[in-house]
């Protein structure tokens, strides 16, 4: 069923695991995210970006998300990286159970302002809001964070923050990156000031551009013809311990798209004489299944639905 996703995320910051937050494009995206759910009894969120929006159309995602949600899990459909105030007013009226606004690259004074106003739009139709604070390097659709202008989350700053917007959930940078080059050598998460910023703030924290870049995954894609050269995600290690510190929502994004990719480049070599676009998309839907079931065990949502 469809729930707003503070419902999800409270249990989940009182009982130390995350709920994963997967981004879909396509159906088989949304199936393949579902059937893990539903076989590793998880909750889940499913997440499309603006650009997903643009790419399969807001209708088209909300009936296929109002599908999945008959499986016998709770979910949160999730506007991920709300930018455009019209959309996500849209988005909350046509059926989107949360939606985030990310006014991280705005001062911190419009940041209030917007936030403050897509809350007020949003309590009126009972739908979660998850606010950015502190912006993530990388990559976000269509606008380019570079790493000199990324900043990390000030923790008495985000509580201040919350208080006035009354946001359900907060986004915080602290080191993690978009796209599948997240890292130059060693690099781990800012734990400390993680610390920090969950005992000002008691509302979930989420956690964006969390992705692993699953070495196995990455070596599949790069036999069958992807040219990937030195793709690093976040560490397992961090992620457990950003999870013991009060992440509860993980974003992951670029390990499902690797995953696509992984299994149509596999399928595409193996199966030259196939033109059934369902046998072709299948190595792809039981890759993506197996990341996200993956993904489940490592936040402890397992069990938990």
């Amino acid at each position: 069923m469809l729930v707003p996703a503070i419902k999800i995320l409270k249990s989940a910051r009182e009982r130390h695991y995350a709920v994963p937050a997967l981004n879909i494009n396509n159906l088989e995206a949304l199936k393949a995210i579902v059937a893990a759910a539903v076989k590793m009894r998880s909750p889940i969120i499913v997440q499309t970006s603006e650009g997903a929006i643009e790419y399969a159309g807001m209708d088209y995602l909300i009936a296929m998300a109002k599908v999945a949600a008959k499986a016998p899990i709770p979910m949160a459909l999730h506007l991920d990286h709300g930018k455009n105030l019209k959309l996500i007013k849209e988005a909350i009226q046509k059926g989107y159970t949360s939606v985030m606004f990310d006014g991280s690259s705005l001062p911190l004074k419009e940041n209030v302002a917007k936030t403050k106003q897509v809350v007020a739009w949003a309590r009126a139709k009972k739908v979660s809001v998850e606010a950015e604070i502190g912006a993530i390097a990388g990559i976000e659709d269509f606008v380019s964070v570079e790493e000199k202008d990324a900043h990390l989350t000030n923790p008495e700053q985000a509580a201040k923050f919350v208080k006035e917007t009354k946001c359900d959930s907060l986004a915080v940078a602290i080191g993690t990156a978009h796209g599948a080059f997240k890292f130059k050598g060693e690099t781990h998460l800012d734990i400390e000031r993680l610390k920090k910023i969950a005992r000002l703030v008691k509302n979930p924290i989420v956690l964006h551009g969390a992705s692993g870049v699953m070495e196995d995954v990455v070596k599949l894609a790069e036999y069958h013809g992807a040219k990937l050269g030195k793709a690093r995600g976040v560490l397992d290690e961090d992620i457990k311990q950003a999870i013991k510190y009060g992440v509860s929502k993980i974003n992951i994004d670029t390990d499902l798209r690797l995953g696509f990719t992984a299994g149509i480049r596999e399928a595409v070599d193996q199966m030259g004489n196939v033109i059934d676009p369902r046998k072709l998309l299948e190595p792809a839907i039981i890759l993506m299944r197996e990341i996200a079931m993956r993904k489940m065990i490592l936040f402890k949502s397992e069990g938990k639905a």
